[in-house]
């Protein structure tokens, strides 16, 4: 009885054990094998994007191609984008984003504020160094346009990592493009040396510099108008006598950011016979990207100036060249002529 019992105790616990085995895919080589588990699937795209004005949602578009897909949010010349206020439908789309691009600097705070953990977060501001305080149209200025691209190529890779070859390929197109435009104001710079301006508001403040103007707007209206708030009468009539004599080369107009005192400096301009570079903040709807946009703003800018070629000499040294050949001359003549 007792090995009886030891026997059956040992046919128990194999039997325990093939119970254990077979929830694991059976018991010896009859049982049935488990399925295999199914690897992780791959993320799929398009990434859906969400800018918050359409100078940088056309941008992503670019480094993008089909594999985002981009809305932007403020992306007509009829809204100021100082003074937006997004919707409820608009911060849904923020918050439901997987790539959010802003402006940053204090441009567009509104985008940013409720983003998820998840949410990728693209700033220009973050990208160049720049704080709320800074002149924030960065989408003109050549440093942020080039560190933007490359953020967004990175940041798509990351979320389609099968994709990066596609987005590393687009980002070299975009970047060949963006080099002829600053080949073309490298031309323009030496074209127009010593050129000036003066701005009613300070929206093309790094295209003009990246174009080798020198900004000489009257500061106290140039602060009053970074304050958007209306300048001192000293200022303006500084300003109107800028214009009057014809002080600077080039007076640039926002016309998204038009003011009574604006107006008056635009008929002084219009008075005194100073060109007039009109600007919009928002990229206008006849451009799909910022790069054709503001290669044509360079090509309107070159058109409003005369070209000034630095090999041409100064009337002063023409005449002083004039004296000096007379001289020459002179000299060169037999004495016993002028004795005579």
């Amino acid at each position: 009885m007792k090995g009886a019992t030891h026997r059956w105790g040992t046919i128990a616990a194999i039997a325990a054990i093939c119970g254990m085995v077979a929830t694991m895919g059976g018991c010896g080589q009859d049982g049935r094998q488990a399925d295999p588990v199914e690897p992780s699937a791959e993320p799929q795209g398009p990434i859906s994007v969400v800018a918050s004005v359409n100078q940088w949602g056309s941008l992503a578009a670019q480094i993008g191609g089909d594999d985002v897909s981009v809305t932007s949010i403020v992306n007509t010349t009829a809204v100021d984008a100082h003074d937006f206020e997004p919707q409820s439908s608009d911060m849904a789309a923020l918050q439901q984003a997987q790539v959010v691009v802003s402006n940053g600097a204090g441009y567009d705070a509104w985008a940013t504020k409720t983003l998820g953990q998840e949410t990728v977060s693209v700033s220009a501001a973050e990208t160049v160094g720049a704080s709320e305080g800074d002149n924030p149209h960065l989408w003109f200025s050549k440093d942020a346009r080039n560190g933007m691209a490359t953020e967004l190529a990175e940041a798509f890779s990351k979320l389609l990592p099968d994709k990066k070859a596609d987005f590393q390929e687009r980002l070299a197109q975009w970047q060949d493009r963006e080099q002829e435009l600053e080949d073309s104001m490298e031309t323009f710079s030496r074209s127009h040396p010593n050129v000036t301006y003066a701005a009613t508001e300070s929206v093309a403040y790094y295209l003009m510099s990246d174009l080798g103007f020198e900004d000489l707007t009257p500061e106290g209206y140039a602060q009053a108008a970074a304050n958007e708030a209306e300048p001192a009468p000293a200022d303006l009539q500084e300003f109107q006598d800028l214009i009057a004599s014809q002080g600077v080369d080039l007076l640039v107009d926002n016309t998204q950011q038009g003011s009574d005192a604006s107006d008056m400096i635009t008929e002084a301009a219009a008075s005194a016979g100073v060109p007039v570079f009109d600007v919009s903040e928002q990229m206008p709807e006849e451009f799909d990207n910022p790069t054709d946009w503001i290669a044509a703003l360079v090509e309107t800018v070159d058109g409003l100036l005369p070209v000034d070629d630095p090999g041409d000499s100064s009337p002063s040294d023409s005449q002083n060249d004039s004296d000096a050949g007379a001289e020459d001359e002179a000299s060169d003549k037999d004495p016993q002529d002028s004795d005579e």
